[in-house]
């Protein structure tokens, strides 16, 4: 079949999906910005920390440079103190940017090869000096003249470095984890969604076969009473009959996916017309079954009749099969509820449902018989709740005692 962009609600489901895409990239977006921001005002914040500690650590040795007759043992205990809050970095060198000798006593936290000679180890320093200049312009220790007398060279912190990494390995982490959830649902909606198809194949297969087999059955019956007009006027009608079934079917299932057109009809009537066809083949599966009808008249709603007749059916043949014994009673009633509503309630005598099964009893592909794909409820569901802005609901059940499902729609008059 098909499709045109001015179908009904064709473009709304484009664009429905677009716009969820676009909400989440958006939503994906501002959570990365958020970190972002929020990581770099931290790696701001102990910048500005490192840089306090390391113009303290200038400002001693300034002072102990310009003050005569310092006392050395209170130098350094003053920079022995500051160098244990020190985390990060620190290379001390002269006016030339040479680092100052011995290598280990004028740096802190550098990583000194005592494996390499001297002036390879020199070399070495040098080039982390050089790096250093790079991130940061060295702090000049000068004496009261302005003549550069000692030089402070720092860099981050190893704590910066990360937190400066952590939001891109977060970034990458999330992404993958979106990568691969995407692949998986998608995996499951395409599997879930195959699924869906065969066993909409099977149902339309199940549904055709009932009045394909009729009509192969009257075909046969009009060769045998060939020559009496009244029978074959009778199984003429009763081959229209399962023509118009066939005809049914096949708009059902060319609605599903679509949004079908509502007209306001009477519900009452409507159910009347399914009890009364499917009375017709209760005896068919084997059941003495008494379908009893509290049916009121007068309801209008708004609905699709092909489809609301297809859950009505849906209902009473479970309710059929869920129907142990050979005696069996299924009433089905329509009433009147509060703030515009009707209520239709579908009971059996069956054998009920645990816990898990009601759980589960919506859910596409479930099903409890050894024939069947599950398809039946979950479609009904559909049909009720997006197509007929109702609900449809398992309102009681016992295992052993029945079952009760319940629709409700609002009501037009």
């Amino acid at each position: 079949m098909a499709y045109s962009l001015h179908q009904p609600g064709l473009l709304q489901r484009i664009f429905g999906k677009w716009r969820l895409k676009a909400l989440l990239a958006m939503l994906a977006f501002s959570m990365v910005a958020g970190v972002l921001l929020y990581t770099n005002m931290l790696v701001k914040e102990l910048v500005e920390r490192e840089l306090n500690t390391v113009q303290f650590y200038a400002g001693i040795y300034d002072y102990y440079l310009k003050k005569p007759n310092s006392d050395p043992e209170s130098f350094l205990h003053s920079i022995y103190s500051v160098t244990k809050t020190i985390s990060f970095p620190l290379i001390l060198t002269d006016e030339n940017n040479t680092p100052n000798l011995p290598l280990s006593e004028y740096s802190l936290n550098v990583a000194i090869d005592t494996t390499l000679s001297e002036e390879q180890q020199m070399q070495k320093m040098r080039e982390i000096v050089a790096e250093m200049s790079k991130v940061y312009k060295p702090i000049d220790i000068k004496d009261q003249d302005g003549v550069v007398l000692q030089r402070i060279f720092y860099t981050n912190s190893d704590l910066i470095r990360k937190l400066q990494l952590l939001p891109y390995v977060e970034i990458v982490i999330v992404g993958a984890f979106v990568i691969i959830g995407y692949i998986a649902f998608s995996y499951v909606r395409r599997n879930e969604e195959s699924n869906i198809w065969v066993g909409m194949a099977k149902e339309a297969a199940h549904q055709l076969g009932t009045p394909l087999s009729s009509i192969l059955a009257w075909i046969e019956i009009m060769r045998l009473n060939a020559d009496d007009p009244a029978s074959v006027e009778e199984t003429l009608q009763e081959m229209e009959h399962d023509v118009e079934r066939l005809n049914t079917i096949a708009n059902r299932f060319s609605k599903i996916g679509n949004d079908p057109e509502k007209h306001h009809d009477d519900i009452g009537k409507i159910i009347e017309n399914v009890c009364v066809y499917f009375e017709r083949r209760v005896p068919h599966l084997g059941k003495k079954v008494v379908l009893k009808r509290e049916i009121a008249t007068g309801f209008i709603v708004s609905v699709n009749r092909e489809l609301f007749e297809w859950v009505i059916e849906n209902l009473l043949k479970n309710a059929v099969q869920a129907i142990e014994s050979k005696n069996g009673e299924i009433t089905i009633a329509l009433k009147s509820a509060s703030r515009g509503k009707i209520v239709i309630s579908v009971s059996d005598n069956g054998k009920g449902m645990t816990k898990q099964i009601k759980r589960q009893i919506f859910d596409p592909g479930f099903t409890t018989k050894k024939r069947g794909w599950g398809l039946g409820l979950s479609l009904s569901k559909r049909i009720i709740e997006q197509y007929h802005n109702g609900k449809i609901y398992v309102k009681e059940t016992i295992p052993g005692k029945g079952t009760t499902f319940i629709i409700e729609l609002k009501r037009v008059v």
